[in-house]
């Protein structure tokens, strides 16, 4: 088939290129036109699309380009795609693609068609079940410690009736009747180039060319129904705040006996009004009298874990400096910091004031 045309529009001001525009540079601007304005996809504009069509034409092929530029208009010949099935010109149209190669026709072809252009059989995996995720909310000595928790999740469990198979195997199956035993069906769509073709998994066998006889009635075929799953997350010791603990197998159910999902976890703890986290150590606040300090008393502080530790404040020590308990912090790497919080008298007696007045030049 042989077209002229007159050239109402600069070619290249359809293209929005320059005169000088080097071969690429045109061949990237009409892939993204012909994205832009094909009359299939939403706005698209079927005149320009074939404006664009035209121009490109005549700018990707040498000897046209150069009779374009020498005399304004050009011999539309030699269309790589005439006579092919499926890619005949419409309302006396080609399109030629001369220039590109197979893998910019079929990316053109997926954005428009999403994915018609091919014609392979495209077979999907198993349907797995989807991923669940809960929130467990823990004290902070749970987390110090470690714990065991159940939970109780709603979600897709695996049918009872027919142990997740979705029919009952004794009876049998039956030929598809949707893809007559083959697993695939073809799929036609027709568009401004032609009629496109598309071989898919069929959707009523999944693929597998037969339908079971007898179809369990409790979960409609599915292997999978609306339901609860019980179980125990055990928390290790050390465990931060936020952190995620992943269970394989615990999520939602599959279909027709596919692998389960996963079950993610998230801890969160809750505050402690004695302990602050910080990393693997713990940090708490020990209320202490001034004397005690000074007449060297014992001081004891008991740990999250319950244990009672001796606190020493050594002469000539600052008392705002840090205490630490080796390996009582929320982790075997972590201590435990004691910062004193030192409780001064409301009220000094006349006799008190006269003992302080005469250690006075002491410290």
């Amino acid at each position: 088939m042989r077209l002229d045309l007159d050239m109402k529009n600069d070619y290249y001001d359809i293209l929005g290129v320059q005169k000088s525009a080097t071969e690429e540079e045109i061949k990237k601007a009409y892939r993204r036109l012909a994205h832009e304005c094909h009359p299939d996809k939403k706005g698209g504009d079927a005149e320009k699309f074939k404006e664009i069509n035209e121009a490109y034409q005549t700018l990707s092929d040498k000897e046209k380009r150069a009779r374009y530029d020498r005399f304004g208009s050009a011999n539309w010949q030699n269309n790589p795609f005439a006579g092919m099935n499926g890619m005949n010109g419409m309302n006396g149209v080609n399109f030629d693609f001369n220039g590109f190669d197979m893998g910019d026709i079929s990316s053109i072809f997926e954005g428009i068609f999403g994915g018609m252009g091919g014609g392979g059989s495209t077979r999907p995996m198993k349907r797995k079940g989807a991923d669940t995720e809960a929130v467990v909310e823990i004290k902070l000595e749970e987390a110090v410690n470690g714990i065991k928790i159940p939970i109780t999740l709603k979600t897709l469990v695996s049918c009872d009736a027919c142990e997740g198979k979705g029919h009952n195997p004794e009876k049998g199956f039956s030929k598809c009747r949707a893809c007559g035993g083959s697993g695939n069906v073809r799929e036609t769509k027709r568009t401004i180039l032609g009629a496109f073709s598309k071989v898919s998994t069929c959707r009523e066998c999944d693929g597998t060319g037969e339908v079971p006889i007898s179809p369990c009635k409790e979960c409609g075929g599915k292997g999978r129904v609306k339901g609860e799953r019980k179980i125990k997350v055990e928390i290790h010791q050390g465990v931060a705040d936020g952190q995620i603990i992943k269970i394989k197998g615990m999520g939602e159910a599959g279909e027709k006996g596919a692998d389960p999902g996963d079950l993610y976890v998230r801890i969160r703890i809750i505050p402690h009004k004695s302990f602050l986290r910080r990393g693997d150590d713990l940090v708490t606040f020990k209320k202490v009298k001034f004397s005690d300090i000074l007449l060297n008393k014992r001081i004891t502080v008991e740990s999250i874990r319950g244990k009672e530790l001796e606190i020493s404040i050594t002469p000539g020590k600052s008392i705002r400096e840090e205490i630490r308990g080796k390996g009582e912090g929320a982790t075997s790497k972590g201590d435990l910091i004691v910062f004193l919080d030192i409780q001064t008298p409301k009220k000094l007696d006349a006799k008190a004031k006269k003992i302080l007045e005469d250690l006075g030049g002491e410290w």
